[in-house]
């Protein structure tokens, strides 16, 4: 079973949070994550996958650019979705900018595409997702380990 941690990064910030959630998906048996970026993932790679991950820097309080491109590029393939297990995260070079919206608008996509919507778990932070200012500290990298684990642990449920 394979869950896709799909970002996009341009400083590094959002990357590197995105491989600590995929080492949270890894230490699941059975479960393998596959992380791809905005410009590498394909279609196939996203209706292969039980359960996507999504993040993205924040941009004006909502996903970047690239990141909903992915979202209106596949939607042909919406109904594939369905009933697949969806989290987000995001990174912001300020303690007040955005993060939460930015969460919300990837979870909306997940929503219109079908899928089950889980926020982090209540060991972490128990909200939308994982969020960092900057480079994740190491708190936020157990937060988001912690998220990728729950979502890895849900698909299972779910297969």
């Amino acid at each position: 079973m394979q869950v896709l941690v799909l970002y996009y990064s341009k400083g590094g910030n959002t990357r590197k949070l995105a491989e600590y959630m995929a080492e949270g998906v890894a230490s699941v048996e059975g479960v393998q994550a596959l992380v791809r970026s905005t410009q590498e993932v394909t279609k196939d790679d996203f209706v292969k996958s039980a359960g996507v991950i999504a993040g993205s820097p924040v941009y004006f309080g909502v996903m970047a650019t690239d990141l909903k491109r992915v979202f209106d590029d596949f939607v042909g393939v919406r109904k594939k979705m369905e009933n697949k297990v969806g989290a987000a995260f995001a990174t912001s070079g300020d303690p007040t900018g955005g993060k939460e919206t930015t969460i919300l608008s990837i979870l909306q996509c997940f929503l219109i595409y079908g899928m089950i919507v889980v926020g982090d778990p209540l060991s972490a932070t128990g909200h939308y997702g994982v969020a960092c200012v900057g480079a994740p500290d190491e708190k936020t990298a157990e937060n988001a380990r912690k998220l990728g684990r729950r979502v890895a642990e849900l698909c299972l449920k779910l297969a």
